[in-house]
């Protein structure tokens, strides 16, 4: 038995028509099209589906099996060829981001608020990138997105710049350091040091300044939250070094100063990476689009 959509349709529209003319009609074919496919339907059960000589034609039990079907899988189709539909036309998708900047949940989340209200039937989901490989996972189509400060030469995947910010250097307001005018990398040999949870070569402040200059802290302490980096700052707990923007944004700034890195200062940019394609799909240009424009208030 070969059953196709159209079968089942035309049982549909039978049923629902109550009559071969209406149900031609709501099929856009002939009445003579209709009773030809009627007959093919039957041979292809083996059964027939409608009771003969029936006013309203009616349908046999057979038939309403049938029907059962077609009121089931129809709108399962209905909703997959939307989806596709949707697909095309870009409006319907998938936007998975991975982060490598620990402090960008707090600039991000309010992002992807706006882009909800814009896309709502794309699904977004949130994936700490560190902890995973988050550019394979993005060549591997696992995420969409990631949101990274150190861009790296990979076929295939396009790093779109978003915003400059400056790591610097916060120490509560009474702190021996605060006096300094800047604040160089012999300066953290005797002072704890309180990071994200994250790889030390993943952090600005080793990175670029204490890893070149093979400079340890006297003690590092690692925490998840940067209102809780703050408090403890504040508390005279120890010393951080974080983005420029985040400090802006803490609600007790006069507890704590902030200092550049060197006499000069260091500038980093953060970048979105996606696939070559990636662009190609208007809800992933809205967003960077969106993340850059929130860069500009922050």
């Amino acid at each position: 038995m070969h059953i196709e959509f159209r079968h089942l349709r035309t049982i549909k529209a039978i049923h629902v028509n109550g009559g071969l003319a209406r149900a031609a009609d709501s099929l856009g074919i002939t009445q003579s099209a209709l009773s030809h496919q009627i007959k093919g339907i039957e041979d292809q059960a083996g059964v027939e589906l409608f009771v003969r000589r029936s006013k309203p034609l009616k349908l046999s039990a057979a038939g309403h099996r049938l029907l059962a079907a077609a009121d089931r899988i129809l709108p399962e189709v209905e909703a997959l060829e939307l989806e596709f539909s949707g697909l095309i036309q870009g409006n319907v998708g998938r936007m998975h981001i991975a982060i490598e900047c620990h402090a960008c949940f707090e600039w991000l989340l309010p992002v992807l608020k706006d882009f909800r209200k814009a896309w709502p039937d794309v699904d977004v989901d949130i994936r700490p990138g560190l902890a995973f490989d988050a550019l394979p996972a993005l060549l591997k189509e696992q995420v969409d997105l990631v949101v990274s400060s150190d861009p790296e030469n990979t076929q295939g995947i396009k790093f779109l710049p978003l915003f400059d910010y400056e790591p610097v250097f916060v120490a509560a307001t009474n702190h021996p350091l605060a006096s300094k005018l800047f604040i160089e990398a012999g300066d953290f040999r005797d002072q704890t040091l309180i990071t994200y949870p994250v790889e030390q070569s993943r952090l600005d402040v080793f990175s670029q300044l204490l890893i070149p200059a093979k400079v340890q802290p006297l003690a590092v302490r690692k925490v998840e939250l940067t209102a809780v980096i703050l408090l403890l700052v504040a508390s005279g707990r120890g010393v951080a070094v974080l983005p420029d923007w985040v400090v802006r944004q803490a609600p007790c700034e006069s507890d704590f100063v902030t200092r550049p890195l060197t006499k000069k200062g260091l500038t980093r940019r953060l970048y979105a990476a996606v696939r070559d394609d990636g662009l190609e799909l208007p809800f992933v240009a809205h967003l960077v689009a969106q993340a850059r424009k929130k860069a500009l208030k922050i």
